[in-house]
């Protein structure tokens, strides 16, 4: 007999089947495609906007590095963490300028 209690019905809508992914899991990560996607957020952060910024290829270390500066160039807190940079306040002209500056290719995502 099948447990389906720890297990979560997910429609692909690559290919169009229906697969079980189990619960607790996270997602494979999405693999790089190049490009820094800044996306603004509020929702869930008691009405503050916080920027975040995903797909930047860089150790743990140089990512920290990274947020410093950008924090700095805002003039405002934010954090890095599990491979993803925080930024407090609405900065994404200022953070697509920065990091563009440094190479990166940036792409606007989200509201």
């Amino acid at each position: 007999m099948t447990n389906w209690s720890d297990s979560i019905l997910v429609y692909s809508t690559d290919t169009g089947r229906v697969k079980q992914a189990t619960a607790g899991k996270k997602p494979a990560p999405q693999l790089n495609d190049g490009f820094v996607r800044l996306r603004r957020e509020v929702k869930g952060r008691g009405g503050g906007t916080v920027i975040v910024i995903n797909g930047i290829p860089l150790s743990a270390p140089q990512l920290k590095e990274l947020a410093t500066a950008l924090k700095k160039k805002c003039g405002c807190g934010g954090t890095a963490k599990d491979g993803v940079i925080e930024i407090q306040g609405d900065h994404r002209d200022v953070l697509a300028v920065e990091l563009q500056t440094r190479g990166f290719k940036v792409k606007m995502a989200g509201g």
